[in-house]
């Protein structure tokens, strides 16, 4: 780079102002890198904690799994309507935000199915809204992972390219122009001799 750079002192000005915006902006990159870094933790624990939850779920169904050889199942009696999502801002990534997931119920008629169908409805009803809360939830992994690697870079291209080329192109100017005020210290005094001969 410093063979393309121009050796003046506007040019030494303008890599000494890159320089102080590089080392400005270098500090708050990496802060947001470490802010999205401990927030994929977050979210990695939360979805280990929907998943956890999805295995109570599941062994509270086990003990019911004799029970579903009835010729009653209770995902005709349930159906997702909606899902709630809202959006918000983890270090300036827009992620969606798990709210609730809206059901469709079928009345059964009580006196046709069995009486465990309420329950089994009602924890078919869980299972699927921490399916959706899970979903969601990696989503949110996904996107601040994008975010992260595209601020590593930038992190990597600063630290590693910018402030270094940066530094490069002020020394080699500097002595440049170091070199030429001593020729022209060294014109001016042969000047000065040969006017005084």
């Amino acid at each position: 780079m410093s063979g393309k750079i121009k050796h003046t002192k506007n040019e030494l000005k303008a890599q000494r102002e890159n320089l102080q915006r590089f080392q400005r902006f270098l500090p708050m990159l990496q802060l947001k890198k470490q802010l999205l870094q401990a927030e994929i933790q977050h979210v990695l624990a939360a979805v280990h904690d929907v998943e956890q939850q999805e295995t109570e779920r599941h062994a509270q169904l086990a003990s019911w799994i004799a029970l579903f050889a009835d010729p009653v199942e209770p995902a005709d009696f349930l159906a997702i309507q909606a899902v709630r999502v809202s959006t918000g801002n983890v270090a300036g990534v827009p992620v969606p935000v798990f709210e609730r997931v809206d059901f469709e119920r079928r009345q059964p008629d009580l006196f046709a199915t069995p009486a465990w169908l309420d329950d089994a409805v009602a924890l078919l009803e869980t299972l699927l809204s921490l399916n959706e809360q899970k979903k969601i939830l990696q989503e949110q992994e996904r996107l601040i992972r994008i975010e992260l690697v595209t601020t590593s870079q930038r992190v990597n291209l600063f630290e590693k390219v910018k402030i270094p080329e940066t530094n490069e192109n002020i020394r080699v100017i500097k002595i440049f122009l170091g070199d030429e005020q001593t020729a022209a210290v060294a014109r001016a005094k042969t000047a000065k001799d040969r006017l005084r001969r």
